[in-house]
């Protein structure tokens, strides 16, 4: 290990590794309830793909499902941008460091932690290009499940089962989305890196602060919650 790491930075590292694993795993595979907006969406989807089980034209359908592929497709295109530009500052790193090291506000560190910390850059961006990737090969499965979709009229209990299968696909294709956001966020508290510890801590921190309160406490949330919640009730009347 570089000879000037300090307890701090490593406790900064780890802060950043189990913020990041334990948000994602809470918020993607632990909660179960309907608080988050992730959750919400969840319902809103199967809702969705209910009302395209009634319609003979789901032209609009393909257009939704087009829409957030191309959006997947930018992200990802931006990804490999970002990562070759990482890349290519390895080949002047000198001149990177030295850069860096002039600046009033930023700890002054050996090449070696510094190149660390590049590094750090660079695999946040490999693994988000991986489920940006992933993301968009999951959206054209569900191309394929929408478009085996049986058209009107369908049995309310197939237009549930059916409703269940695609949203669920699409909820596994939007959650790899996410996680791929999500790293762009963490990328920018591991930028806070090259300043020093305390600042990685406090953007780390920071990053978890405003996932936390646009997933559960933002007024898109509130928002989401009143339609889903109309949704289901309508959705209870019509079984009556």
């Amino acid at each position: 290990m570089p000879p000037d790491a300090s307890s701090l930075d490593f406790f900064a590292f780890a802060w950043f590794v189990i913020s990041w694993v334990g948000f994602t795993v809470i918020q993607d595979h632990l909660l179960t309830g309907r608080r988050m907006v992730n959750q919400h969406l969840k319902v809103v989807r199967r809702h969705w793909i209910e009302r395209m089980l009634e319609r003979d034209n789901r032209i609009i359908d393909s257009q939704l499902v087009g829409h957030i592929m191309h959006s997947c497709t930018f992200f990802a295109s931006t990804n490999m941008l970002v990562l070759a530009g990482l890349v290519g500052s390895f080949g002047a790193m000198d001149h990177a460091q030295e850069l860096v090291s002039n600046l009033s506000f930023t700890v002054k560190t050996t090449r070696q932690l510094f190149e660390i910390k590049m590094l750090l850059m660079v695999v946040i961006f490999t693994f988000g290009f991986f489920k940006f990737t992933w993301a968009l090969r999951q959206y054209n499965y569900c191309c394929a499940l929408i478009g085996s979709a049986p058209m009107p009229p369908v049995a309310r209990d197939d237009r549930k089962f059916i409703a269940a299968a695609i949203s669920e696909a699409l909820t596994l294709a939007i959650t790899a989305l996410n996680g791929g956001m999500r790293s762009y966020y963490f990328a920018l508290a591991a930028l806070a890196w090259i300043i020093g510890p305390v600042p990685f801590l406090l953007a780390t921190t920071a990053v978890i602060v405003v996932l936390t309160r646009r997933q559960a406490f933002s007024a898109t949330e509130k928002v989401i919650r009143v339609q889903t919640d109309w949704l289901e009730r309508n959705d209870s009347s019509e079984r009556k």
